[in-house]
């Protein structure tokens, strides 16, 4: 019984944001229809993020205003700065009623585990 609770757990955790600071650590495929949130500040955006990313600052009080308007069915990648920040999106939007999200980690994590371009605007 404890292995399947574990089992359970861990397929889980990365939509649950129970792992909101591990990234992805081989390679991740995604779909063409994959939406990539960068949930850091305008800021640290405009310092680079990966090509094609939104920006929803999860810190932001309009974030759940912002992610509601995406289709909870789609897929989603979401990094930040270090895989904290996007594991706490994860969990909002969890609680939202997503249910595909990846936590790519930090925005280089996430764009060795992409194969995505880190650009600057």
């Amino acid at each position: 019984m404890l292995k399947r609770f574990l089992s359970a757990l861990l397929l889980a955790a990365p939509v649950l944001g129970g792992v909101a600071s591990c990234a992805p650590s081989e390679p991740v495929e995604l779909g063409a229809d994959t939406i990539i949130i960068d949930v850091r500040t305008p800021g640290e955006f405009a310092g680079g993020h990966l090509e094609g990313a939104l920006n929803f600052d999860v810190q932001s009080p309009d974030f759940a205003a912002q992610v509601n308007d995406l289709d909870p069915e789609g897929d989603y990648f979401i990094y930040c700065r270090s895989g904290n920040r996007s594991g706490q999106a994860i969990s909002q939007m969890a609680n939202m009623g997503f249910s595909s999200m990846t936590n790519g980690g930090s925005v280089n994590q996430a764009s060795t585990s992409s194969g995505i371009p880190v650009v600057v605007d």
